[in-house]
């Protein structure tokens, strides 16, 4: 017991004194226009510029900057205070067109007044019109039930785009960081290999020097090794390799690598690097063949691209070391893959699709307080949608999980009329259920989704067959029995539905939440007489009369979105447990969802962190620094090694394992429900728009403690383990009455507000 407290106690006083240096200011921080921290800065070409937006046209050269769009912006901070059940009773937010009267405290635009709300999200500037292509000023304080008023925040600048609408996303352009290479080799007489330690996105650097006698070097730039050397042929696989000739010029002098371009993702569906950056190639490796002089580490850089990333924003460490490297892989991915500014699949096709866009929303809330890109790709696949039903379908999803992590609505109501379609209602057949076979695509429903052609269903990626996969070799879809009724499609019909409930209740719209809620209630009884085979104990592919098969696709979607019998879980469970990992990276989302809701989290734990060719640490083990495309190369031939849907764990350690989800939009209430199973102990920084939520548990067989700190103006609904035998619940040292949760292993320890606490379960 000893040593559990000596460990837990320098746990909690990390956790407490993270908190403290965040806590002790006694201003507004992180302070965001339209969902941008950083609207102050300019960049040049990517990097960082020390002209604020307000000094923009001294430069003779472009610089860029997040401009904000929208005549009618919105506004979000983090309530300073640390008192324990501190919340925003008041603020008072001033806007000016001059920096001088925002630092005296004067908003010439827009005085706010003191205002008797505790929203500290996506508050509306409500002010004089704003005007394209200016820079504004803007600062808040605010009154709290612990401290009273607090100071003025620092002032924040923003500048307008050149043309403003009514809403429009802002976002961030695209930034560099140069690197240098952690390892140099000599291979081989005038041959050096450079290993820059992780893969990335970006631009090459040489620093040479030539006699004049040496008059050209190769260059060579790749993704993986072979026999000790970048791998040069890759085969059917999109692992990248590319040479480049390099004439030298006599002395010492500066080369930058021109990347070509790729015609299969430079297309008129892909997303194009802006030109202000250039052209970039995903490599990890440097062979400069040729070259007799000494190579330094300072002559050879690599410019990353990527989109602004906090690394401090998050952290997670626990008892197992495997799981550790799977989150540092997860998390580095996010980074890495956004080096367009929009989430895409890869480097392959570099087109935005809805699965990808969805897992990788997620998982970037969970390692950054970071939303502008998601929303900015969201809106873009509302205009350009994919194929698969299935995706069409994500876009509810996508645009709830914007909501409930942002607080901010403004994408709902301008997007509403285009997400009632996405339902899919107008493939609703005569017995209920959706389907995407039976002759309901007609011309309308197709223009009413914006798609040109016929969506399909998908289950999971790659299927039997195609992709380089031959007839006999096995797809991701663990052999599942398509049919005109399907019951994937029509578990994420239900979903949609739902979701298209709290839209519209979110939005006022009273009469369709009603609908939706009805329609939703009838459906997942229409479901489950559809789908579930009392004698099986799980749900079939299809309907009984067209199929008899059960795939871990068919009971993992149902699982995951509460479509399951009241009674069954527990046989769907066991049903699921039998397929193991018969999804693909992409299904695998979904399948940790599901587990962790049917409170299995030993056997997630399990598949997070197993070590066979179908788990993360595959990649990590077969050289990958970012998540592949598919588990691996032999389960799908072409993917390519720089896919961001192979990161869940970046969201499901802090949403699932660490149990921290918003329940309420914007954060205003948290759930805070470790599954750590027979992991030890545990410690996360999980950031929020309100400011970082930072946990610490000990998981041992004699005591469990939970220490949390929750920040200012926000609750969180706390569970803790259901002990085996007689148990006792103290926090802080008082005793907790704690309620056992209905059908679950859990005890719900009650709702607290800001501050530090500590739950002790023996």
């Amino acid at each position: 017991m000893s040593t559990l407290l000596n460990r837990f106690t320098l746990l909690a006083s990390f956790a407490l004194s993270a908190f403290c240096l965040q806590a002790s200011d006694k201003k507004p921080s992180g302070l965001m226009t339209d969902l941008v921290e950083h609207t102050g800065r300019t960049w040049q070409n990517g990097f960082a510029s020390n002209l604020p937006v307000w000094q923009i046209d001294e430069a003779i050269e472009p610089l860029q900057y997040a401009a904000i769009r929208s005549t009618h912006p919105a506004f979000s901070w983090i309530v300073p205070g640390e008192a324990q059940g501190t919340r925003q009773t008041a603020y008072r937010l001033i806007v000016a067109d001059n920096r001088e009267d925002a630092v005296s405290g004067k908003g010439n635009l827009w005085d706010s007044g003191e205002v008797e709300s505790g929203q500290s999200v996506a508050v509306r500037y409500a002010g004089k019109a704003l005007e394209p292509g200016k820079p504004y000023f803007w600062r808040v304080k605010t009154v709290t039930n612990t401290e009273g008023e607090s100071e003025w925040s620092e002032v924040k600048a923003f500048r307008t785009a050149s043309r403003l609408s009514g809403y429009e996303t802002a976002y961030y352009p695209q930034v560099k960081t140069m690197e240098f290479p952690t390892g140099i080799k000599k291979i081989n007489p005038g041959t050096y290999l450079v290993d820059f330690g992780r893969d990335a996105f970006g631009q090459l650097v040489l620093t040479l020097a030539s006699d004049g006698r040496q008059d050209s070097v190769i260059v060579h730039l790749g993704e993986c090794l072979e026999g000790g050397r970048i791998l040069r042929d890759p085969g059917k696989s999109t692992i990248r390799y590319r040479r480049y000739p390099l004439a030298l010029l006599k002395g010492t002098n500066t080369y930058r690598i021109k990347i070509g371009k790729d015609k299969r993702n430079t297309g008129p569906a892909a997303v194009l690097m802006p030109e202000y950056i250039g052209e970039v190639l995903p490599f990890r490796y440097c062979e400069i063949e040729g070259y007799e002089a000494v190579l330094s580490p300072a002559a050879i850089v690599r410019e990353t691209v990527h989109y602004p990333f906090d690394e401090t924003a998050s952290s997670f460490r626990c008892s197992n070391d495997t799981l550790n490297q799977i989150w540092e892989l997860c998390k580095y991915s996010v980074r890495a893959t956004s080096f367009l500014g929009v989430y895409v699949d890869g480097d392959r096709e570099r087109i935005p699709y809805e699965a990808d866009a969805l897992i990788n929303q997620l998982c970037h809330y969970g390692v950054d307080r970071e939303y502008a890109i998601a929303r900015r790709s969201h809106e873009y696949l509302l205009k350009h949608p994919t194929w698969p039903t299935e995706w069409i379908l994500q876009a509810l999803s996508i645009v709830w999980y914007d909501y409930l992590y942002t607080g901010d609505s403004r994408s709902l109501e301008s997007n509403y009329e285009w997400l009632k379609p996405r339902v899919l209602m107008a493939l609703r057949e005569k017995n209920g259920l959706i389907s995407t076979t039976t002759g309901l695509q007609t011309d309308d429903f197709l223009r009413s989704i914006r798609f040109k052609g016929q969506i399909r269903d998908i289950v999971d990626w790659p299927h039997t067959g195609i992709l380089g996969l031959g007839k006999k070799q096995g797809g991701e879809d663990d052999g599942f029995a398509f049919t005109d009724y399907n019951g994937v499609t029509n578990a994420w019909h239900y979903e949609a539905l739902k979701q298209m409930k709290g839209i519209a209740a979110a939005l006022g719209k009273t009469d369709d939440a009603a609908f939706y809620a009805s329609e939703s209630d009838a459906f997942k009884r229409r479901f489950i007489r559809s789908f579930f085979n009392t004698r099986m104990g799980c749900f079939t592919d299809g309907l009984a009369a067209d199929t008899r098969h059960a795939s871990l696709h068919g009971n993992m979607f149902p699982l995951a979105f509460d479509l399951v019998p009241a009674g069954k879980k527990q046989s769907v469970a066991d049903f699921i447990r039998t397929r193991g990992m018969a999804c693909s990276v992409y299904g695998s989302q979904f399948l940790m969802d599901a587990l962790y809701e049917a409170n299995a989290a030993e056997y997630a734990l399990h598949l997070l962190t197993k070590t066979d060719d179908r788990s993360w640490y595959n990649m990590i083990r077969v050289g990958s620094t970012i998540s592949l495309e598919a588990w691996d190369n032999k389960y799908k031939p072409n993917q390519d090694w720089n896919h961001a849907w192979g990161a869940a764990p970046a969201n499901i350690i802090p949403r699932r394992l660490m149990g921290v989800e918003p329940l309420t939009p914007g954060f205003g209430t948290a759930r805070i429900k470790p599954q750590l199973a027979s992991l030890e102990w545990a410690e996360a920084t999980i950031p929020t728009i309100r400011g970082a939520i930072r946990m610490a548990v000990e998981n041992k067989s004699d005591a469990y403690i939970l220490k949390v700190t929750v920040p200012a103006n926000m609750d969180a609904e706390v569970y803790l383990p259901l002990p085996s035998g007689k148990y006792t619940v103290t926090n802080n040292g008082a005793p907790v009455k704690a309620v056992k949760v209905k059908g679950e292993p859990f005890l719900y320890a009650g709702k607290i507000g800001s501050g530090s606490y500590t739950f002790v379960v023996n």
